[in-house]
């Protein structure tokens, strides 16, 4: 386990030490999760960027595996929340009860008072609902009863979605799908690792083969804070920041699409390239970084036109179409 100076000091920060970090959390959560390794990256440049993770992926294929087992690289409190139609607000946030007892009100915390939370299904329940994680995500603090209560860092949110299934789900507003800062697509396996899950998992009684929770701590909360703190200081010149406020703005007017991402996209898009830089050993970004980092940041941030959808594009594919006509510094 890395001891809390594994981290160096504020005053003389060496992105070097984030990196060892970096590659040690995708070694564990790797050696549960078969087959994802692109996903596991992006899933731990969500983490040193600190921003928020909606994954899509058919079922069955480790969504919740994977947040659990990041969890446990770190320490971390692991909270799991089922969306269901009938979910009310409190039952994420918290609420307040008059103990009889006692003959006060008393505050029961919800949920969302975790270190990472996977929100299971998030659009099967109704607006209201998914709303109540918007105070959460974006302040880290929750509204009980005029009451603001904050949550200890580091908090994560991931939100997980089913592709195929849209009977009797909500569809999430676009206001809260900004909160995301990545959605991560996760899909099937190659045939030796779907081979390598089925033989690993069947080793024992109730497919109890591959346990999240086996892997290695390698750090603790206090790290990972102090680990986002130092991969936001990743140097980013201005000629690359002027590069992703272009890409940005080219998916507002870009064929094929009729909604282009916003603001908090290109802040997203850096953040997110800050990471792959430090991932990658650099302490500054460079525009494949952020090449790299505008997929999963644009792709729930933008609509695709309805002439275009009908024909079975996807949006993945019209976002490389048409970032690919967007210059990249030179220098």
């Amino acid at each position: 386990m890395i001891e809390n100076d594994a981290l160096p000091p504020a005053e003389s920060p060496d992105l070097t030490s984030v990196t060892a970090l970096a590659n040690r959390l995708r070694e564990e959560v790797s050696k549960v999760v078969f087959g994802q390794d692109e996903t596991v990256v992006q899933v731990v440049a969500a983490l040193l960027a600190g921003g928020h993770v909606l994954l899509e992926g058919k079922p069955g294929l480790g969504k919740t595996h994977m947040v659990l087992a990041l969890a446990s690289t770190f320490g971390g409190n692991f909270g799991r929340i089922q969306f269901t139609p009938d979910m009310m607000p409190s039952d994420i946030t918290g609420f307040t009860l008059f103990d009889m007892k006692s003959q006060t009100f008393k505050t029961r915390r919800g949920p969302v008072f975790t270190n990472l939370l996977l929100a299971d299904e998030i659009n099967r329940a109704p607006a209201k609902t998914q709303a109540a994680l918007l105070e959460v995500m974006q302040e880290q603090q929750v509204t009980i009863d005029g009451e603001s209560l904050s949550v200890a860092p580091p908090f994560m949110c991931f939100a997980t979605q089913n592709p195929i299934e849209q009977e009797g789900t909500y569809p999430l507003p676009e206001a809260q799908l900004d909160r995301f800062l990545v959605k991560v697509v996760i899909d099937y396996p190659s045939l030796e690792d779907e081979r390598r899950v089925v033989s690993e998992v069947t080793a024992q009684a109730g497919g109890k083969g591959v346990d999240p929770r086996q892997v290695e701590q390698v750090c603790n909360s206090e790290i990972i804070i102090e680990a986002q703190r130092l991969t936001a200081q990743a140097k980013v010149v201005p000629e690359v920041i002027d590069y992703a406020l272009r890409m940005t703005r080219h998916t507002r007017e870009a064929p094929g699409l009729s909604l282009g991402a916003g603001t908090r996209g290109a802040i997203s898009l850096v953040q997110l390239a800050k990471a792959y830089a430090v991932i990658e050993g650099r302490d500054y970004v460079i525009p494949d970084d952020i090449k790299r980092a505008a997929i999963p940041v644009f792709r729930h941030r933008v609509h695709v036109a309805p002439e275009v959808a009908i024909s079975g594009q996807r949006v993945d594919d019209l976002l490389i179409q048409a970032l690919e006509s967007v210059e990249a510094p030179r220098n």
